[in-house]
């Protein structure tokens, strides 16, 4: 009886890398392929496809600073990866090993590169990640997201497949709600999201907003927000104090579903949000982490607000009074946000997971 091939996936231990991971293996399984999880410690807390006993930790560091003390130990852990990630390759024989992002798939595609074995990058950004970038004339395919990220660089143009956004089952599962536009006086349901790290502007600024819309509005709104649990204790008091119909916490693991069941979406527009918005197809107001030397949430949020089917705010921007009046404009016109939710929906790619499956299966040659 033959084993069936293995397929190794790189991915960072974010949610943004893992999830795309995650949702390309389950289709791998379905084509009778076996899967393993490479990745850093951070994804031992992930609870996905990947039990433990599915998931190799190969030791890696992000590029944090450029002081020569800085340098030699990231180049010391990536090259202590490397020898690990080489006895892996060694130890399983892969037929392929595919990265979705982050440092922690710089060692196993490099440990790939020197032992023979097909590697594949995927991006979900609007503009390649740094490791993808560092990765990206080591691997013998490298597929995106969105059309055009490699269009300037003809040397790796030739070998880039535009796939869209792997989707999780539960992604693909919440497509299927059709989005209903909020009645005038009916509940008007609110999602506040960080992405799968949190972000503290959210509860500097999101309380600070819903104090300043018409009172009238707060007895309608049901609002669901993402909160680091050291801002808890002050982001309930506001709330508390103006009776909001409320549920916080620090991290959801339905927000697919949340996502289909919300009205408007403030988040951060990381990779997989932004994917998961259009795929499910519903309007956001995105607010982009700035300071990122790619500045890809920025490029992220711009495909969708392109397509009017999201606001982009900057976070010098992003007061309390800014997204008060926002947020009061928009259920104002409940046939507006109806609109963006179509725009979104058709910028949403539901079989990106087959697109990359045929692409790994074929770079692989199985």
């Amino acid at each position: 009886m033959t084993t069936a091939p293995l397929i190794l996936l790189a991915a960072g231990g974010t949610g943004g890398h893992l999830f795309p991971a995650e949702a390309l293996g389950v289709e791998l399984i379905k084509r009778g392929l076996r899967v393993r999880l490479v990745t850093d410690a951070r994804a031992l807390r992930y609870s996905g496809l990947f039990s433990k006993d599915m998931i190799d930790v190969v030791p890696s560091e992000t590029m944090r600073g450029r002081s020569p003390v800085a340098l030699a130990r990231t180049a010391w852990m990536l090259a202590s990866g490397i020898v690990v990630a080489f006895n892996l390759m060694r130890r399983l024989k892969p037929s392929a090993v595919v990265g979705f992002g982050g440092y922690p798939t710089v060692p196993p595609l490099l440990a790939a590169r020197l032992a023979g074995v097909p590697g594949i990058i995927h991006d979900a950004n609007a503009v390649l990640g740094r490791a993808n970038r560092l990765l990206s004339r080591h691997v013998r395919a490298i597929a995106t997201s969105l059309p055009g990220v490699l269009d300037r660089d003809p040397a790796l143009a030739g070998k880039t497949t535009t796939v869209g956004t792997p989707m999780r089952p539960m992604v693909l599962e919440a497509t299927t709600v059709a989005y209903t536009p909020p009645d005038t006086m009916g509940p008007f349901r609110l999602l506040v999201t960080g992405g799968s790290q949190g972000a503290r502007v959210m509860s500097d600024i999101v309380p600070g907003a819903i104090e300043r819309l018409e009172p009238a509005l707060w007895s309608r709104l049901v609002l669901t927000q993402q909160v680091r649990q050291e801002d808890m204790a002050r982001v309930r008091a506001v709330y508390d104090k103006l009776k909001i119909n409320v549920e916080l916490a620090p991290f959801f693991t339905d927000l697919p579903a949340r996502l289909a069941a919300n009205h408007l979406v403030i988040s951060r527009s990381g990779a997989g949000t932004v994917a998961e918005l259009a795929a499910i197809g519903r309007p956001s107001i995105l607010v982009p982490l700035p300071g990122a030397i790619d500045q890809d949430q920025f490029a992220n949020a711009g495909v969708l607000s392109q397509a009017n089917a999201a606001l982009r705010i900057a976070q010098t921007d992003f007061t309390p009074d800014r997204l008060a009046s926002e947020i009061s404009a928009l259920v104002a016109e409940p046939t507006r946000l109806a609109a963006m939710a179509q725009a979104a929906r058709s910028v949403g790619r539901l079989d990106a997971a087959e697109r990359l499956a045929d692409l790994v299966i074929k770079t692989a040659g199985i």
